[in-house]
């Protein structure tokens, strides 16, 4: 059974009460809710995870490629602008497993830049919540294509 890591980055265990106009109202517990009931009719593991420090985001990375997990989706949220530091984890661990990043507005539009992007398989933004089921269905393929 493929397992898959879902990292929530700085900022988002507030989802739903932080900038609604932004994010919706949907709760992190709602939205966690949505991606394991994907995973389970998929029929992957999902872990759900979420960081504020970045630091703890790039030793949990480091870390699922130790443990065999086999993809990671990460919305790095406040990282996304200033996170070189994760940036040079997920380059260093890039041919292990496949990093694909999410985000629920469209960060180009906001004028946000991101410098994660070229570090991942691949980025989903835009879509609101549903861009998680995207970017979960995007690594199952990925995965199945490896």
């Amino acid at each position: 059974m493929k397992h898959i890591l879902l990292i929530q980055g700085a900022n988002l265990r507030w989802l739903g009460k932080r900038q609604p106009e932004f994010y919706g109202t949907t709760t992190a517990k709602e939205l966690d809710a949505q991606v394991m009931a994907h995973a389970e009719a998929h029929g992957y593991k999902l872990t759900i995870e979420y960081h504020d420090v970045e630091g703890e985001a790039i030793r949990r990375i480091y870390d699922a490629v130790e443990e065999g997990i086999d993809g990671i989706v990460m919305n790095p949220a406040g990282f996304t602008y200033a996170g070189y530091a994760l940036r040079d984890c997920m380059l260093g661990v890039k041919d292990e497993m496949p990093i694909i990043e999410i985000h629920i507005t469209n960060v180009s539009t906001r004028e946000i830049p991101d410098v994660l992007a070229s570090a991942a398989a691949g980025v989903i933004y835009g879509f609101g919540l549903t861009g998680y089921d995207i970017a979960l269905e995007a690594m199952l393929k990925v995965l199945d294509g490896r």
